[in-house]
């Protein structure tokens, strides 16, 4: 198996992406905007990375399912509060 393989077959690569967005929410705090409003914008993409990750290493449906149809709700919450 290679090293790209493995990388995805370990669930590592969904923590990478994990980490690149923890970065950016540290970052665009940093840079002045409301955590409020950055917890908002980036948990439907955590929410599906965690699914992806719950994928990749083999976990039952149920923990698959529950953070991508999560995902949604948190995507409309969202877009509900920048209209505002």
């Amino acid at each position: 198996m290679s090293w790209f393989e493995a990388l995805f077959a370990s669930g590592r690569a969904a923590d990478i992406i994990l980490a690149v967005l923890a970065v950016e929410a540290v970052w665009l705090v940093w840079r002045g905007r409301d955590w409020h409003s950055v917890v908002l914008m980036l948990l439907p993409g955590t929410l599906m990375m965690i699914g992806l990750r719950s994928a990749l290493i083999g976990a039952d449906w149920p923990w698959i399912a529950l953070p991508l149809a999560l995902s949604f709700p948190a995507h409309l919450v969202d877009l509900a509060a920048r209209k505002n």
